[in-house]
């Protein structure tokens, strides 16, 4: 991820007094796993409502007592230290230097399990991972950021295939701003009046915030407001699974490519109906910000343990209780998630070779159910096995 140039880009901006809109990850379900624009986007922005928000998680610890009690995260400390600095390498983002530590001494911690799986056709083989975009520091551990199987796949692979590629991921942040932010202040106007009061309740605190909420398109909004409570995790972006990736694989090799374009990621949101984007910012709002963010916690228990089709499972259930529209709701799902399913696994088709394994790492969502990327494999004739 290319977060050493965007933070660049955030003081340039911050110090210039310029006003942009901005989100990070979408941190629901399908977002944090990938399977929207924000899945591969990072954007940065000098905007004092992102500052409050950022500040705020940044002071929070990633992992509560209790929470670590319940299983979110694994039982050892994970070290207050501040955030490891920025290489100059876009998404180079190196975990603690250390691992946590007890009274007893260092703690040896294990990688995140993740969905990892080996797909095979005759010669030809993919090894799969689902990614998340953001994580905590002891998903990733120094000494063994990943499991052997997976370390040995990237050893293996001369390719290493992301939903984009980095030299796209360096030019999306203006593509965005472009796309999803007004001259004015337009989302009021775009939305029903009950929706835009309970947006600005919602944001009540943060005045900031909603000043420049107000610019955006509603797409843009609902990735907004989601930022806001993902922060609150404890979750962060240089933890996330493919900025660690290249962070090994780049020692070594080198080739790494996208899974489809800029304009084609930026196509499943722009390309969305008005009744889409206030069904997708409405869905946001249902839940107060504390619902959220377990949900975030508890997409990030599932993902550690690394199936991909409980994954899905639990998406599907959520997304069910959270629709306010199910036709609107089923539509969004088809072009966010399974028309880039059928998309992915057409580039995987095109760049496989036989002897030459291919490294796919995509946001963990797009993995399982019926039409997610193993099933589409399958019918495709590979035989598709947990790693």
């Amino acid at each position: 991820m290319p977060d050493a140039l965007a933070a660049r880009r955030l003081a340039r901006r911050s110090r210039d007094g310029g006003r942009h809109a901005a989100f990070t990850r979408r941190l629901r379900a399908r977002a944090l796993t990938g399977a929207a624009l924000v899945g591969v986007f990072c954007f940065y922005v000098g905007l004092p409502g992102a500052a409050y928000a950022a500040g705020a998680a940044a002071n929070t610890p990633a992992v509560s007592t209790e929470a670590s009690a319940k299983g979110a995260h694994p039982s050892v400390p994970v070290p207050q230290t501040p955030a490891p600095p920025r290489a100059a390498l876009p998404g180079f983002n190196p975990p603690p230097a250390t691992p946590g530590t007890t009274a007893s001494g260092p703690v040896r911690l294990q990688p995140a399990h993740m969905p990892f799986y080996v797909a095979t056709r005759g010669t030809t083989t993919l090894y799969v991972l689902g990614t998340l975009h953001v994580g905590d520091p002891a998903d990733y551990p120094a000494a063994q950021p990943f499991r052997p199987p997976i370390m040995g796949a990237l050893a293996a692979s001369p390719t290493l295939a992301l939903e984009l590629s980095p030299d796209e991921l360096l030019v999306s942040q203006d593509d965005v701003s472009k796309y999803g932010v007004c001259r004015r202040d337009c989302l009021p106007g775009l939305l029903p009046e009950p929706l835009w009061r309970k947006l600005a309740f919602r944001l009540r605190g943060n005045p900031a915030a909603l000043d420049e909420i107000k610019k955006t398109r509603p797409w843009l909004a609902s990735l907004l407001v989601e930022t806001y409570d993902s922060l609150s995790a404890g979750l962060q972006t240089e933890y996330g699974t493919e900025a660690q990736l290249q962070n090994v694989y780049l020692r070594t090799r080198g080739k790494i490519v996208g899974l489809e374009t800029l304009p084609q990621q930026m196509r499943a949101f722009t390309g969305l109906s008005l009744a889409q984007q206030r069904e997708m910012l409405a869905q946001d709002l249902v839940q107060t910000p504390a619902q959220n963010v377990e949900d975030v916690r508890t997409l990030h228990r599932l993902w550690r343990v690394g199936d991909a089709d409980a994954i899905a499972a639990w998406e599907a259930a959520k997304t069910e209780k959270l629709a306010r529209d199910k036709r609107v709701s089923d539509s969004i799902d088809d072009r966010i998630v399974y028309a880039r399913n059928r998309r992915f696994v057409s580039r995987m088709l095109l760049i496989a070779a036989p002897n030459k394994p291919v490294f796919v790492a995509i946001g963990a969502l797009h993995l399982g159910g019926r039409k997610g990327v193993l099933q589409l494999l399958r019918q495709h004739g590979f035989v598709v096995e947990a790693g």
